[in-house]
Order: C-alpha cells, then structure tokens, then sequence
C-alpha cells in the first residue's frame, strides 16, 4: 500500500509538475517516504490527481536524474535513498567562509548533500539564485544581502526550512537565525583590549566605502573611541598613505591588512609596538603571519556547527553567535 498520495492546488504560483516534485521530496524529508519505498503508478497517479501522465512522467523522470528516485520494468518507481539536499547561499568566498563552511559539512550526516553558492551583494544574482532553488531542496541557508532586513524573495522560502546566517533579521520573527553584532559587541571586544590600544597615540579605523560590512561598527568605534578619549580616525582609503608610527590600525578588509604590514615591513616599524593591528574575521593565516593579528572576530566553526544541528534537526533557533577579541602579538 502507498504511503503518497498527491492533489494538486489550483492557486500555487508553482506549475503542477514542480509541486510534485516538491511533494516527492518533503514526503522524503518527513519520512512519510522511505527508502525503498513505492510511488504510485503514473496510471495510479494521473487518476488520483487529475494531472496528466506527461506531467508526472515528467516529474519522476527529474527526481530520477537527481538520484532521489529509481525505477524497474517490473516494480515501478520507488524511493532510491533518503538523501537530503541543502541550499547554502553565502556573499562571497574567503578564509573564514572557509571556514565556516567546512564545519557545516564536517557535521552533517554523509547523505546529505550540499550545493554552495555564492551572491557577491548582487541583488539580481541573488533574487535568481534563490527562486531557481525553490521547491528543490529539503534545507536553505542563506546570507543575506543586508544586515537589518530580509529580502522579499527570501519570503518565498518555507520558513519550517530557513536560516538566515551571519547578517539579516525578521521583523515577523518566523525564520530561524545564527547571526553577529557589529556593534555593542565590538564596542566590548575593543574594550577588552583598552589598556593595549592606549599605548599608541592614535586609533584608525579603515572602513572602505564599497565594504558590505555593517556601519554599526562605526558607531561603535566612534563611541568607544570617544568614551575613553582616545584620538581617532575613519578613513575609507588607506592606499594613497603611509603607515606612521604610534598608529593602531582596526581594519575591516584583508587587502588593506596586507597593505599595513607592506609598509610595515618597508620601514622596519615593528608590529605590535610601532605599530598595532586589529584585524576583522580570524583565519588560520592570521595566526601566523609575523607574531600573529589580533582579531575581533565571530567562532566560525561554532556557527558551523549551529548551522549543521539545524540542517539535521529542523529545530527553531535564534541566536545571536559571540564575538570576541583574540589578543595576538600585533597589539
């Protein structure tokens, strides 16, 4: 006896062929179908919904590319494996996207396949990838363009399946996250690290204009700056000026991070004394390069592993991942 039944609703925006598909797929998702399990005839089908047997040959010949269902002469079509695919859309790729990345995969079960994807802060990139995906998978992650909203299409995503990762917020409070601070907390991490930023005569903040880096963390420098009377400075552009000593620098981009230990290196200021670093996002490389960069940065592999106990559990969450500050030999 088959455990799938399926009609289909005449006022979905999707085409009957992709609501089948979807009903295949979550009825894996669920359990309700398992592996081995059989699908109903086309015949069997085609009378029970009302669609015709092109759809739904069309439809089992799809989910049979994508090794989610098989099928024998004799038999007929049946469930191949419980495997479930999982939607991860990120901004762009770097060392600590890395990362974070390998951590989710590094706790999700083997039959769960993962497509990675990445938008660049390209709202059209964006809105594309994200509706070519609907209907196509059983969990979506996805970064969010901006850090205080959701975007429109993200809506469209079944809200049971979602989590907006690192940046994003929803005013509805129906979709899960695993987000930052960029403010009050690194207002706190830049306090924590007072007594060492004091030793220089000046604190730099390098925030370029093109960064898609949330500006809260202006506000927050500016305020702890003042708050503790420091002298201090916003530059967008470090590239047409020089390193000076008694300069701490807190810089948002790696570009601008090689940039300072160059001139570093050129004048033979020494890092951590002349000169003081803290840099934005850890990475391996940044405990290694010269004494080590001091970062204020989120625990990538814990947000990983957050994401991947959603991914398998489905379990709501909302949590604001810590940051802190890792105090190496450039401050």
């Amino acid at each position: 006896m088959e455990k799938f039944s399926f009609k289909p609703d005449e006022s979905s925006s999707q085409t009957k062929l992709q609501q089948l598909i979807h009903a295949v797929t979550e009825a894996i998702n669920l359990g309700t179908l398992k592996e081995g399990d059989f699908l109903p005839s086309v015949n069997q089908l085609n009378k029970e919904s009302g669609i015709s047997r092109d759809t739904i040959f069309k439809a089992y010949s799809l989910l049979k590319q994508r090794s989610i269902i098989s099928s024998t002469p004799t038999k007929g079509y049946f469930v191949a494996s419980e495997a479930y695919r999982v939607f991860i859309l990120l901004d762009d790729f770097s060392a600590f996207k890395e990362q974070l990345y390998k951590s989710i995969r590094a706790n999700l079960p083997d039959n769960y396949s993962v497509d990675l994807l990445f938008h660049h802060y390209n709202p059209e990139v964006f809105n594309q990838l994200i509706l070519n995906s609907l209907g196509r998978y059983s969990m979506y992650i996805v970064m969010n363009i901006d850090n205080k909203n959701m975007e429109d299409v993200v809506r469209k995503i079944d809200p049971k399946k979602l989590l907006i990762l690192d940046m994003g917020s929803d005013p509805k409070n129906e979709v899960s996250s695993l987000t930052q601070d960029f403010n009050e907390t690194v207002y706190q991490c830049l306090n924590s690290g007072l007594k060492r930023i004091q030793q220089y005569q000046e604190f730099i903040l390098i925030f370029p204009k093109d960064t898609p880096h949330p500006i809260e963390t202006i506000d927050a420098f500016n305020r702890f700056c003042t708050d503790h009377q420091l002298k201090h400075n916003v530059l967008e552009n470090i590239n047409d000026r020089e390193v000076q000593p008694g300069q701490v620098y807190l810089v948002i981009k790696d570009s601008d991070l090689v940039k300072i230990v160059k001139d570093c290196k050129k004048n033979a200021y020494q890092i951590g004394k002349d000169v003081g670093i803290i840099s934005y996002n850890d990475s391996p490389m940044k405990e290694i390069v010269g004494s080590g960069i001091t970062v204020i940065s989120t625990d990538f592999v814990r947000m990983g592993k957050d994401c991947a106990n959603f991914i398998v559990n489905k379990e709501r969450v909302n949590k604001v991942i810590p940051t802190q500050l890792i105090v190496r030999g450039s401050l």
